[in-house]
């Protein structure tokens, strides 16, 4: 009897054995799915450890008006759930592929993202026998970023992506960053491009890491297509003032740069935000130019006025103008009146009627010699002023850009009074465990 059973043993043993060795990878891959391991995997402590081991980033597009960076973000994560492993005795599989719908993955919480998108990078994950689990996620990041743009288009600045876990009261998921990062694609984006990417960590709470990218403009379009036409602009309408005052040219031509430079002032309206703690630099450079534009096309048209006849060019000069046109008009009227009357008149009467309307005419046209002589002075100064004030602008934009006055506020990705008090209550949590 104690032979018969322990030959049934034997014979029960011979069975599992050659079960376990011909249970193969979709065999194995069925049993681990039938447990329906859904759930985090969780410990003593109610927390899964995810380590990232690398990631790779790529600048899809950034937006310079809105100050938004679109990116795309490959994470490998790998993790350990015990109970998705098995021993020897039920396959001799080192590994096995598993749907990735079939057992929990991570879900990562981006705390400065506009819009995330995030999708696995295969359809299946890869588990050991030990329950390690490798898996990789694509993210489709859109971001705020806060660089400052006062010196555009010589820029440079960090935009931070921050890809943690979440956690409350010391439970939840927790993610160890690795400083294995690279940049994949094209680290060109428009007028944009990617300089270096990094795993920081934050200066307060260093267990809040973030990606952190450094952007640069390249400055080659801006300076084409914004700068150099307004300093060309800038140019003509100082060498306008070389064209005669008199008959409309000048006028013309300085109504033409107005025109031109509105054209420019709309593309750098459409192209560049205006907005935040430091408004560009390139804003007030267009605004002061529109302003000396529009004034040297006014004080033109006025000077243009003033080289009429009938202009008067001050106050003390007016009445005795006015005066004699009056007289010469006078003299024009009686000198007509003489040419009409009858030869009765005395010789000598109509000589120095005649000699005095002549020495009027020549009088007013003396006046209007020195009228122009008058406006051609003022249109000297006017051209100095002009010069004056182009030259002390551009001095202080030198000093200004040099100096770098404007330094706004860090971007704030985490609420530091909310962390801290999550922080006080993680560390209660844990002595009260430990006692």
């Amino acid at each position: 009897m104690v032979l018969q059973q322990r030959i049934s043993l034997l014979l029960l043993f011979s069975v599992s054995v050659a079960l376990a060795a011909s249970c193969d990878s979709r065999c194995l891959a069925n049993l681990i799915i039938a447990k329906k391991m859904k759930s985090a995997p969780q410990g003593s402590s109610s927390s899964v450890t995810v380590n990232i081991t690398s990631m790779k980033y790529e600048t899809l597009s950034f937006d310079t008006k809105e100050m938004q960076m679109s990116c795309r973000v490959t994470v490998y994560m790998r993790w350990t759930d015990p109970e998705l492993g098995w021993g020897k005795n039920t396959s001799n599989m080192s590994a096995v592929m598993l749907p990735v719908d079939k057992i929990w993955t991570p879900g990562l919480v981006l705390d400065n993202a506009i819009d995330v998108t995030m999708k696995p990078q295969t359809e299946d994950v890869l588990v050991n026998k030990e329950g390690t689990v490798d898996h990789a996620v694509i993210l489709f990041i859109a971001v705020s970023c806060d660089i400052n743009l006062f010196t555009y288009p010589f820029v440079t600045g960090d935009c931070p992506v921050a890809i943690n876990g979440w956690n409350k009261s010391s439970f939840g998921l927790i993610l160890q960053h690795s400083d294995n990062i690279s940049m994949s694609g094209s680290t060109q984006s428009g007028e944009w491009n990617a300089l270096k990417v990094a795993i920081t960590s934050d200066p307060d709470f260093q267990y809040l890491r973030f990606v952190s990218v450094t952007l640069s403009i390249n400055p080659f379009s801006a300076v084409v297509t914004l700068i150099l036409p307004s300093i060309l602009i800038m140019l003509a309408d100082l060498v306008s003032f070389s064209l005669a005052i008199t008959g409309g040219e000048r006028n013309n031509f300085k109504v033409t740069l107005v025109l031109s430079f509105t054209m420019f002032l709309l593309i750098l309206n459409d192209r560049l935000s205006s907005g935040g703690a430091c408004s560009p630099l390139l804003h007030y450079h267009f605004c002061f130019c529109l302003v000396n534009l529009v004034l040297s096309m006014v004080l033109s048209i006025v000077l243009t006025h003033l080289t009429t006849t009938d202009s008067t060019l001050n106050s003390t000069c007016s009445k005795k103008m006015k005066r004699q046109n009056a007289h010469l008009d006078q003299d024009e009227a009686d000198a007509g009146a003489i040419a009409m009357k009858t030869p009765s008149e005395t010789e000598m009467a109509s000589i120095q009627k005649i000699v005095q309307f002549l020495e009027r005419v020549d009088l007013k046209k003396q006046e209007a010699i020195s009228n122009e002589a008058f406006v051609g002075r003022l249109d000297k100064i006017c051209f100095l002023f002009f010069l004056f004030i182009d030259i002390i602008y551009i001095i202080c934009v030198v000093v200004i850009t040099t100096t770098n006055i404007c330094k706004p506020q860090k971007l704030k990705i985490w609420n530091k009074d909310e962390l801290y008090d999550l922080w006080i209550s993680n560390y209660n949590n844990e002595t009260d465990y430990i006692l």
